[in-house]
């Protein structure tokens, strides 16, 4: 099946009219492209078509909608922080992918909270004795426990408590109190160089938003009760360290040892024959490729065991490495633990949860779904 359609063919196949199509597109429903082969002509992406068929199909029962808008389906919240379109991400209408070239993760926390220049003083926090994904959930619990709720707080207020919050974050995961750029303060405590801080920093800035991922849901639904910025992100934090979000890496680590004993080749068509996903390739909202993992591919040479998966793989399936794949990569480059790639990737959610924590709170409304019960009937 090809990856795209032409307009014909998605009328025919939506049983659409060429306005209806072109507000579709305008509205983010249908991703499209010029024809490189006809300059005059625009194709549509299939997937996109295929998932309105099946949402036509099922009809426009508000359950039906819910259930698919849970697994990468329609938007379900409003927000202008983050969006993924035409196989990009965008934070405020600025692509990620640029804003890695040069930019710190405090420039693009100001851009996403929307909070102009807002300072980030260094803060001293008490960090305990422990291992570092310890450290943190520690101290932000610590946080939660005692911080006031965001509801009847200006925004000044919660811009300068997000800044401290995410001081917070950083000093648990170096283990230490410490000032200056956020990739600095990492860079030394995991001892890297100018070049390892440089990785540091690019990644942290294409990590920090995801648009509505599970865990900035968890931290929306959290926001949503006015909890505290610190209880937010504790929230966003737990759903992290799950095996299938940030906490991807010992899968990734697990493909490596299979392709390590019997070769890139052998270790992937055993996993395809068995029906096993590789982790670290491919993403369901990015058909033509991760751009956070390109961006990053475009600064560093992967390790020679990581490249040679990355050619067989995407010989054997077409995938292209994504985020966690790149991510792991390197931390194995820098010589650094494994658990790092998880403490990159939540010092970088951070600023992006925070920023979900405050559109939310401006809502004033409560998340709080119906369940579509499938169970006994009642007596």
């Amino acid at each position: 099946m090809t990856d795209w359609l032409t307009a014909q063919q998605v009328m025919q196949r939506l049983g659409l009219k060429p306005q209806t199509l072109y507000a579709y597109v305008s509205r983010g429903l249908i991703e499209a492209r010029g024809d490189a082969g006809d300059s005059r002509r625009r194709l549509y992406r299939t997937e996109d078509v295929a998932r309105l068929e099946h949402r036509k199909a099922r009809g426009r029962k508000p359950a039906a909608i819910a259930e698919d808008a849970i697994a990468f389906g329609e938007p379900i919240l409003a927000s202008g922080i983050a969006t993924i379109q035409r196989g990009k991400l965008w934070y405020r209408g600025q692509d990620a992918e640029v804003l890695a070239e040069t930019a710190k993760l405090e420039d693009v926390a100001r851009l996403l909270w929307d909070c102009g220049s807002q300072r980030f003083p260094p803060l001293f926090t008490i960090v305990p004795e422990a291992p570092a994904r310890q450290r943190m959930f520690a101290v932000i619990a610590a946080r939660a426990a005692s911080d006031a709720a965001m509801a009847g707080r200006t925004k000044k207020a919660l811009y300068l408590e997000a800044a401290s919050v995410i001081d917070a974050l950083v000093d648990a995961i170096a283990g230490r109190p410490g000032q200056g750029p956020i990739h600095h303060r990492l860079a030394q405590a995991w001892g890297c160089d100018a070049d390892g801080a440089d990785l540091i920093r690019r990644a942290l800035v294409l990590l920090a938003d995801h648009e509505l991922n599970a865990s900035t849901f968890a931290v929306r639904v959290a926001a949503s009760t006015r909890a505290s910025l610190a209880a937010c992100i504790l929230a966003g934090l737990a759903t992290l360290s799950g095996p299938l979000h940030g906490g991807m890496t010992p899968r990734v680590l697990g493909l490596m040892r299979e392709i390590a004993e019997d070769g890139a080749e052998m270790a992937i068509a055993a996993r395809l024959a068995g029906g096993m996903p590789l982790p670290g390739f491919g993403h369901p909202l990015y058909p033509d490729g991760d751009p956070r993992a390109r961006a990053l591919l475009t600064a560093f040479a992967l390790p020679p065991t990581y490249e040679a998966t990355r050619r067989a793989v995407t010989a054997l399936t077409g995938e292209e490495p994504n985020i966690d794949f790149v991510l792991t990569a390197i931390v194995s480059e820098l010589g650094l633990a494994a658990d790092v790639s998880f403490q990159i990737f939540a010092a970088a959610r951070c600023a992006g949860w925070i920023a979900h924590a405050l559109e939310q709170g401006e809502t004033g409304r409560l998340i709080r779904p119906r369940a579509r019960y499938v169970g006994r009937e009642p007596a």
